[in-house]
């Protein structure tokens, strides 16, 4: 199980400074990996989360939001301002991010071995702290399985080639990849999005999970391919729907017994109604998340209570 393994997540904090119409500024934890341990921790797992926080306003309001939910936080040396990103909604609550982010993280300590390591988003494209996060999952692999979100920001991908080959990189290194369309149309502008994940499965993940917004998400492994509708709801904002998508993911693929490197082969063997049942804890997570502001993903009585589990 998930919580046995004490997961490691290995990513950045992001203040997330949410501007809408008529209404004030209001500031949420946030940063894609962080966002991802946060929600792993309110579904009753166990994580850590390496990343880099400033010792300010923002760095206190993230540090605290993650530790009372259960995140063991640990940071390097850095000495620099907490990330942060300006997040516009439109008047349907989708979101357009403008960042301010230095991401220099160092070396990973680690007091034991993970059973299951977590990256994505900028902390695996933004040097000189990429180059850490590609040696931690080379490193890890081995001893764990490995789960990643590309979760892409074209203000911080710089040239498309060379992000590409990161990008794909770190898919070859994992079991289970998550993106959206969005993202794979900006890695990929002329391919279709389920011919690109296909190419991905091929490299070696055993699960590409690819969200397609309200239309729902689709799933490829060895064995096959399944589609499953989002759940109908009203939109708060989109923020943290992709994360909460990938912390139920990473939930129901432990509850399953499919995480830390025993269960590698099983994963890799993972059967159609096994991958069905990921999939629809993942996006009713992801479902709960955009009902309401901000990146809020459920706990465990809200997810049951969404996929209407007594």
């Amino acid at each position: 199980m998930l919580d046995r393994c004490e997961p490691l997540v290995i990513g950045e904090c992001v203040a997330d400074i949410v501007r809408q119409p008529d209404r004030p500024d209001r500031v949420h934890p946030g940063g894609s990996p962080a966002n991802v341990a946060y929600g792993l921790a309110r579904l009753g797992h166990h994580p850590t989360l390496h990343t880099q926080l400033g010792a300010d306003g923002h760095g206190r309001l993230i540090r605290d939001h993650l530790t009372a939910a259960g995140v063991e936080v640990r940071t390097d040396d850095a000495t620099g301002p907490t990330s942060s990103a300006v997040v516009t909604l439109d008047g349907q609550g989708h979101a357009t991010y403008a960042f301010d982010v230095g991401w220099t993280l160092g070396p990973v300590p680690l007091g034991r071995a993970p059973g299951h390591v977590h990256t994505g988003s900028i902390a695996a494209v933004v040097e000189p702290g990429a180059a850490t996060v590609l040696a931690a999952l080379e490193a890890l692999r081995t001893a764990a399985t490995v789960s990643y979100d590309p979760n892409v920001r074209p203000e911080l991908m710089g040239e498309r080639a060379p992000a590409v080959a990161r990008v794909e990189r770190c898919v070859a290194l994992s079991d289970v990849v998550k993106a959206s369309d969005e993202d794979l149309r900006w890695l990929h502008p002329d391919e279709e999005p389920e011919r690109i994940a296909g190419r991905w499965l091929a490299a070696g993940p055993a699960l590409v999970l690819v969200t397609r917004g309200e239309a729902g998400a689709f799933a490829l492994f060895p064995s096959g391919r399944i589609t499953v509708e989002a759940p109908t709801v009203e939109v708060a904002d989109t923020v943290g729907a992709g994360d909460a998508f990938m912390s139920g993911t990473l939930h129901a693929l432990a509850a399953h017994g499919l995480l830390g490197p025993d269960a590698r082969d099983r994963l890799h063997a993972v059967d159609r109604d096994t991958v069905a049942d990921v999939l629809r804890h993942a996006v009713a997570s992801a479902a709960v998340t955009v009902s309401r502001p901000g990146a809020n993903p459920p706990g465990p009585d809200e997810l049951r209570e969404a996929l209407g589990v007594n």
